[in-house]
């Protein structure tokens, strides 16, 4: 018995001993990672071509450390956590972009509404590769958005790339950014909500659509169309508020992280803005993060039918860390999930009915006999006996080379040219129309 319990203590004494060597030997190589950095900051104050402040290396560290984690993970300086702090409540100066980096180029994540670059035309998956002419490769994110910043009504010339198309330049003109995350109208007997971004103001900019939608239609509103197309994001609260408003209990999002211990799960509460009335939620490439949970939720629990083409995919959450004295990190921590546990991250949220954006344009009806033009055809009577106009003879087509020069303007989203609300809204109103007949 002695034996054993000997051998059971040089075991523990062992491992015990192991666990300190090992935790001894990790140290030892930090701090000889850290004592590299050291050397190499060194070096470079010292002898770099021209001199560079202590307090630019540290930054450019930090920042490097960063972004090399991932696209969204960045260090903000003073002046940059003001520039996001002013963002989030809604109004903030510049071009009117969210956008992030993609191999080495400026990627647009969306325009918003009403903006210098969504009246320019700047589209959702937009590559911007010079700014002014010069080139933003070798650039960091907060180093782009900071050159796309600048005084009210200077202009800043940006390269686009555009899928297959050749490099072209758009002259956008900056301005003061004042988002209004919600707007609404009346379609009829369906209400038309779209949202822009999730800012603080976006929780009491839906209540204030709903109510002045139910005020104006009353009880013959059938519907609610919810647009989350170019929606870049935003809060957190505020996706779940927006969620809450249309779902009446269960999970709306679950964020994880690292550890177990860093889930988190949110849930809807009771009572829905707008109970027992069909939606139909519109997304496209240019909807993230915040947007894609509120769709998740709805797809999830089958509140709202989701049409559109698929959405970003940006499914991770940022924690913005402030650091006393000197700004904060902004620092991937967790991702998202969907109520029936789908990954949104490099997924994105794909739509029941796929609705792509197009142009129409009217078709000329071939020439053709109708029963008026046959001879001896009885004449037709109106309800008051009137003997009806003559219907006059189709007209050929048109030269078809006459407008195959003509450039073609891009779609302005929540026009009567916009293909894909167009279709939702048909869609609204044939679901609409098949719920009521099965409950009269």
């Amino acid at each position: 018995m002695r034996r054993v319990f000997l051998a059971a203590t040089a075991a523990a004494t062992l491992c015990l001993f192991s666990v300190a060597a090992c935790a001894q030997s990790q140290g030892s190589e930090t701090y000889r990672q850290l004592n590299l950095f050291g050397d190499v900051f060194e070096r470079v104050r010292a002898d770099y071509v021209e001199e560079v402040s202590d307090e630019e290396l540290v930054e450019a560290a930090i920042n490097g450390m960063l972004t090399s984690l991932d696209p969204h993970s960045s260090y903000l300086n003073q002046k940059s956590f003001r520039d996001m702090q002013v963002q989030t409540r809604g109004e903030f100066g510049g071009l009117g972009i969210e956008v992030t980096m993609e191999k080495g180029y400026v990627k647009v994540v969306s325009p918003i509404d009403d903006t210098p670059a969504f009246r320019a035309g700047i589209q959702p998956g937009d590559l911007i590769t010079h700014l002014d002419g010069d080139p933003v490769q070798g650039l960091t994110l907060a180093e782009a958005v900071e050159k796309m910043r600048g005084p009210v009504d200077t202009s800043l010339r940006l390269t686009i790339r555009r899928g297959d198309q050749p490099p072209f330049d758009v002259e956008v003109t900056r301005d003061v950014i004042r988002i209004q995350s919600v707007r609404w109208r009346r379609e009829g007997d369906l209400g038309y909500i779209r949202i822009t971004s999730f800012s603080e103001q976006t929780e009491e900019g839906l209540k204030e659509a709903v109510e002045e939608l139910q005020r104006e239609v009353g009880d013959d509103l059938k519907g609610i169309l919810l647009d989350l197309r170019n929606n870049p994001g935003g809060l957190l609260d505020q996706a779940i508020a927006v969620s809450d408003a249309f779902i009446d209990q269960g999970e709306i999002v679950s964020t994880r992280g690292r550890t177990k211990e860093d889930a988190q799960r949110y849930n809807a509460t009771r009572g829905q803005l707008v109970p027992d009335l069909p939606m139909v939620v519109l997304i496209n490439g240019g909807s993230a993060s915040a947007s894609e949970i509120v769709a998740g939720a709805l797809q999830d629990h089958k509140r709202a039918l989701i049409v559109g083409t698929d959405s970003f995919g940006k499914g991770s959450v940022q924690t913005i860390i402030p650091i006393p004295g000197h700004g904060a990190i902004r620092l991937t921590t967790a991702r998202y999930y969907t109520p029936s546990g789908r990954s949104i991250q490099a997924m994105g949220i794909q739509p029941d009915i796929e609705i792509s954006q197009a142009h129409l344009e009217p078709v000329q009806a071939a020439i053709s006999r109708r029963e008026a033009d046959l001879r001896g055809a009885l004449p037709g009577e109106t309800p008051d006996g009137a003997q009806p106009p003559a219907t006059p003879q189709s007209e050929a087509p048109a030269d078809e080379e006459s407008g195959a020069d003509e450039q073609i303007a891009p779609i302005q989203q929540g026009t009567a040219e916009d293909y894909q609300l167009a279709r939702a809204l048909d869609l609204l109103r044939g679901i609409a129309l098949y719920e009521a007949r099965n409950t009269n």
